[in-house]
């Protein structure tokens, strides 16, 4: 919506490369993070990295769980 067309521009559009890979602010958004130093901005992607990881984990248990149905091949019927 109005986030992708105003803000999150990306270098092909005309927008200034950002300062990492996925870095869409422009200089619109910013909650703080050019204060902080590199190693606290590292940890904070990396973090950042994980959860997502996380979440993608969790999805793919519950696409599993959905496909199974109620049968399962160690413990049986459910």
């Amino acid at each position: 919506g109005l986030l992708e067309l105003g803000v999150m521009k990306d270098s092909a559009n005309g927008a200034e490369p950002g300062e990492f890979v996925g870095d869409f602010r422009n200089g619109a958004i910013d909650f703080g993070w050019d204060t902080f130093d590199e190693e606290t901005k590292l940890s904070k992607r990396a973090i950042e990295l994980n959860n997502g990881r996380a979440a993608m984990m969790g999805i793919l248990g519950l696409m599993v769980h959905e496909q199974l149905g109620g049968s399962i091949p160690i413990v049986g019927e459910m």
